[in-house]
């Protein structure tokens, strides 16, 4: 079983960045959904259970993370800090940013909202697993599997889960197009370029046992 992340170390640092993470990686959604282009795999599934449901996308982000960190039981995965703010703060920014900024456009707009929404996903990404609070739900779900199957590699059970997930997602009615192609092409270079502007540290005499920090992978 996998150490959460504490705050004994740079603790205003790790949440400030933590929560920075986390409000932008909701906005970063919010542009990719303004633009009406396509979205990444797990915001398809959310967004089409939306439209099945007719409740809020924030809702029902919240909702779907709080279904993926119960799958974390079975897997023996312990959720951080990081882990339960992602289930909350991501779907309540996303709702109120929708709010907020206009949809739609000229063609040239909506390029511009998916490319900043692409960039912003990845530095957001960096930014809350930087902090070493804890992974979010889907993450954790990933990673907890390949650690309870040893077998089994990284990319092969994301591809699966990511591939699912985007196929309901579509039978739904969630929005897949050239975004979803840019998204997954782009967000692996695009998080592992920011992860070493915020990884936080670990100090040389760091805590070992249950309360060392949690890993950025």
């Amino acid at each position: 079983m996998k150490p959460i992340g504490n705050l004994r170390y740079r603790p205003a640092r790790r949440l400030a960045q933590l929560y920075a993470g986390l409000v932008l990686y909701g906005v970063s959604m919010t542009l990719m959904i303004n633009s009406g282009l396509g979205l990444d795999p797990w915001d398809v599934f959310h967004q089409g259970l939306s439209e099945l449901t007719g409740l809020s996308f924030g809702t029902v982000t919240i909702a779907v993370g709080a279904l993926v960190l119960l799958l974390w039981i079975p897997l023996r995965q312990r959720p951080g800090l990081g882990t339960v703010s992602n289930v909350l703060v991501i779907g309540l920014v996303v709702d109120a940013t929708l709010a907020l900024l206009p949809a739609g456009g000229p063609l040239a707009a909506r390029i511009a909202l998916l490319a900043a929404g692409i960039v912003a996903n990845g530095a957001a990404t960096a930014l809350y697993l930087g902090a070493r609070l804890g992974p979010g739900p889907r993450d954790g779900l990933m990673t907890g599997y390949v650690a309870r199957r040893p077998g089994r590699s990284v990319r092969l059970v994301r591809t699966v889960i990511e591939v699912t997930v985007l196929a309901l997602g579509w039978l739904l009615g969630g929005t897949v197009g050239v975004g979803t192609v840019a998204y997954a092409l782009a967000i692996g270079p695009l998080t592992q370029a920011f992860l070493p502007l915020f990884t936080v540290a670990e100090p040389d005499n760091r805590p070992q046992g249950p309360l060392a920090p949690l890993p950025a992978s």
